[in-house]
């Protein structure tokens, strides 16, 4: 039988998602703490791999195991199990060939930015202290629309077939200090948010401009593209599925 695990993490103190030798990942601690209570060795799949210092309000993975599981028990003995930063929200049992990454229909992520000093969200968001055209950055947004190669927003010597994606909404929201970027899509390339993030603040900024901005998409090129703004300030924030 094949089961959904819905969960939440802050990724400060993880080498991101993904199991990697000699490194703490997300995964690898869901793992471990699933095969110790179920007495089975356990390897979920993640709807998608976040980075090191990455965060997800929402993410999924997907699991086998031949027995019903008693959920609310499970949920709450992983809970007090698990590091107080992996939170366990539910499990589903889905269908034998659900997928946790290729089912998803839609991502959806979130940059946090503070323009002022806050002792309290060093770890959450980042802090860029300059003022910004957040007018021009949102006119870049929808320039995304026109557009399904993001290859110039890529990390390069990625092993993917396509750089396509489908892009479902994008902008920025000011309120006070805060600036929140979002982002939705059918899926995203490796370092794809972080990229575009930093190029719009270069057009916020008023170091590029719109037009140099759609040059840059159409150049397919990551180095025209602007810098990649630091981890932490990013979250995966939903995962949508038909059946979920």
């Amino acid at each position: 039988m094949r089961y959904f695990i819905e969960l939440a993490y802050k990724g400060t103190h993880y080498h991101g998602w993904q199991f990697q030798p000699n490194a703490t990942s997300v995964q690898e601690t869901v793992d471990k703490a699933l095969s110790l209570l179920l007495k089975k060795e356990i390897a979920i799949v993640g709807a998608g791999r976040t980075d090191a210092g990455v965060h997800a309000k929402q993410m999924f993975a997907h699991f086998d195991f031949d027995e019903v599981i008693d959920v609310p028990h499970l949920v709450h003995k992983l809970n007090s199990y698990l590091p107080k930063d992996i939170a366990i929200f539910t499990i589903h049992l889905v269908h034998d060939d659900a997928h946790a990454r290729f089912d998803a229909k839609k991502r959806t992520y979130e940059y946090h930015i503070h323009t002022q000093k806050n002792a309290f969200e060093s770890d959450d968001s980042w802090y860029h202290p300059y003022k910004m055209n957040v007018d021009k950055m949102n006119e870049a947004c929808q320039l995304l629309f026109n557009y399904t190669d993001f290859e110039c927003f890529s990390k390069v010597h990625t092993d993917v077939n396509t750089f396509n994606c489908t892009i479902f909404e994008a902008n920025w929201k000011q309120e006070n200090d805060a600036l929140v970027f979002t982002i939705s899509a059918d899926r995203f390339l490796r370092n794809m948010v972080r990229a575009i993030v930093g190029t719009m603040i270069n057009i916020g900024m008023e170091k590029i401009s719109l037009n140099e901005f759609i040059q840059i998409i159409e150049s397919k090129d990551r180095n025209k593209a602007g810098f990649s703004v630091p981890a932490h300030g990013l979250y995966l924030t939903k995962v949508e599925y038909e059946y979920v």
